[in-house]
C-alpha cells in the first residue's frame, strides 16, 4: 500500500509550489499571497524512491476560532490523521514565527513521523535556515520548491524506511481472484450493489450519504470465478469534505484503486452525470485500471430520463469510450450479472498477452491502411511493436522520427490496436521509441 505524505504549513510557504513539483502536474493553484489552499488536494507522487500519495494542504492554524481559517485547519488536521509522514514545510526568507511554534507543538502531539523542510533557500547559506533547529524536530531539509533544489534528498529522507513493493497484480493471470474496486460518489448504490451480489445484507446500507466510511474488503466466487469485492467511501466534491468521519475516505478509495484490478464506476441514473463523475473516472484513467460504467436507479426512469443520461454519457464520459457501459437497478438485481460478464472481460483484457508477430503485422496494417502525416520533409517510420506490460496493457512501438508523431494518429492507432486484440474495458498506452538515424553527422 503506498504511504500517505502530508504537506502542513501556515500559509503561503510554498507548500502547493512544492505539491506540484512532488507530482510534476500544475494541479494545485500557485499565487504569491495566502489562503489560496483551502481543502485538501491528492496527487501521486512522482519524485523520490517509492511510489506515494501527496496531500496539499491550506494554511495550517491549530488554534483557528471560527470561519474558513478554522475550516482550512480542519482540512489540514485530516490530512495529518490520513499520513503516514508529515512534512512540515518553513519559509526560510520569513524565519521562524510564532505560528511555526504551534504548528510544531501539534504535529508532536500526532504522533506522525516528522520532517522539516526549510523552502526559499536557494541562494541563502546555511546560516539562514539554522534557526529552525529550535523547534526540536530534526534537522532542516534545505530545498526550493519552485526551483527542484534539494527536493529529491528531502523525499529520500522522508521516504526511507518504506519500501517499494512489488506490484502482485501484475503478474496476476485470468482465472486467479479479480480484485474489483466499487467507487463512485456518495449514496449511488454501491454497498446496495455489493448486497445484491452477495445474495446477504452484508454492508450497511441507508439513504443517506456518508454511511460507508472505509474501504470494505468482501470474498465471494460465482461461476466459478472467485472475486474481492471492495465497496469504498463515496467520493464528494473537495469542497464537500470537512466530515470528520471522512477523515480516512479519500485516500482509502484512492488506495483501493490502486491495487484493484478492474473498478466499477457507479452513477446515479436518477441524477444527472456530475463533473465529479468525471473527475473519479479521472482517477482510474490515471491509476492504469481497467473499468466498467453502470448507471445505478435505471428501472426508476422515464425514456425521456434514459436518453438524457446516455447523452450525458457520450458528452462527459467521451474519454472512456472503451468502457463497457451498463443499465442496471443494484436493489432490484437488474443487469447486475451482466456487469459481472464485463468485469471478467475487462480483466482479461488488462493482463491479455501481445505476440510481437501479431503486433507488427497489426501494425504494418494499420500503417498500409493510412500512413502517418509527414512532419516536415519527412514521415515518422514505424517499423515494429511489441508489448511492454500489462495492466494496462503498454504496446511499444520501434522506427525512426517517432516524436513527430501526432496525437490524432496515436489515437487511430489505440483504437486499430483495441479493435485487432479485443481490448475492451482496459485502458491502452502506446508508447514510441524512436532509433538515430545512421546518416546524420
Amino acid at each position: 500500500m503506498k504511504p500517505v505524505v502530508a504537506l502542513v504549513g501556515r500559509p503561503n510557504v510554498g507548500k502547493s509550489t512544492l505539491f506540484n513539483r512532488l507530482t510534476r502536474t500544475r494541479a494545485a493553484l500557485v499565487a504569491d499571497f495566502p489562503g489560496l489552499t483551502r481543502d485538501r488536494h491528492y496527487g501521486e507522487g512522482r519524485v523520490g524512491p517509492v511510489p506515494y500519495l501527496v496531500i496539499d494542504t491550506g494554511g495550517f492554524e491549530p488554534v483557528a476560532a471560527e470561519g474558513i481559517v478554522r475550516e482550512m485547519a480542519a482540512q489540514a488536521e485530516q490530512a495529518i490523521a490520513e499520513s503516514d509522514v508529515v512534512i512540515f514545510v518553513l519559509d526560510t526568507r520569513e524565519g521562524l514565527t510564532a505560528q511555526d511554534r504551534r504548528i510544531a507543538q501539534r504535529l508532536r502531539e500526532s504522533g506522525r513521523r516528522l520532517i522539516l523542510a526549510a523552502n526559499k533557500t536557494e541562494g541563502l547559506p546555511i546560516e539562514s535556515y539554522a534557526e529552525f533547529h529550535e523547534l526540536g524536530l530534526g534537522a532542516p531539509n534545505p530545498i526550493s520548491a519552485a526551483h527542484g533544489e534539494g527536493v529529491t534528498d528531502l523525499m529520500d529522507e522522508a521516504l526511507a524506511g518504506f519500501i517499494a513493493e512489488d506490484d502482485e497484480l501484475s503478474t496476476t493471470e485470468p482465472g486467479d481472484r479479480i480484485r474489483v474496486a466499487i467507487v463512485g460518489r456518495p449514496n449511488v448504490g454501491k454497498s446496495t450493489l455489493v448486497n445484491t451480489l452477495l445474495g446477504e445484507e452484508r454492508q450497511i446500507t441507508f439513504d443517506q450519504p456518508g454511511t460507508t466510511r472505509d474501504a470494505i474488503a468482501v470474498e465471494f466466487e460465482q461461476g466459478g470465478q472467485r472475486y474481492t469485492l471492495i465497496d469504498t467511501a463515496g467520493l464528494r466534491r473537495k469542497g464537500k469534505v470537512f466530515e470528520t468521519v471522512e477523515k480516512f475516505s479519500v485516500v482509502k478509495t484512492l488506495q483501493a484503486i490502486e491495487q484493484c484490478n478492474v473498478a466499477i464506476l457507479l452513477v446515479d441514473g436518477a441524477e444527472q452525470i456530475a463533473e465529479q463523475d468525471a473527475h473519479i473516472a479521472g482517477f482510474i484513467l490515471e491509476a492504469g485500471r481497467a473499468l466498467v460504467v453502470a448507471v445505478n436507479k435505471w428501472d426508476g426512469l422515464d425514456e425521456y430520463q434514459r436518453a438524457s443520461i446516455k447523452r450525458e454519457l457520450d458528452s462527459k464520459f467521451h474519454f472512456l469510450d472503451w468502457a463497457p457501459r451498463h443499465f442496471i437497478s443494484a436493489r432490484a438485481g437488474t443487469g447486475v450479472a451482466a456487469v459481472l460478464r464485463s468485469v471478467q472481460g475487462a480483466f482479461r483484457a488488462a493482463y491479455a498477452k501481445l505476440p510481437t508477430p501479431r503486433l507488427t503485422r497489426a501494425l504494418h496494417a494499420a500503417v498500409e491502411r493510412q500512413p502517418p502525416p509527414r512532419a516536415g520533409q519527412s514521415r515518422p517510420k514505424m517499423r515494429y511493436a511489441h508489448q511492454g506490460g500489462q495492466n494496462p496493457p503498454v504496446i511499444v512501438i520501434h522506427g525512426t522520427a517517432l516524436t513527430r508523431v501526432q496525437a490524432s494518429y496515436r489515437r487511430y492507432l489505440e483504437g486499430w490496436f483495441r479493435e485487432r486484440f479485443s481490448l475492451q474495458g482496459t485502458p491502452l498506452r502506446i508508447e514510441f521509441r524512436s532509433a538515430a538515424n545512421p546518416y546524420v553527422t
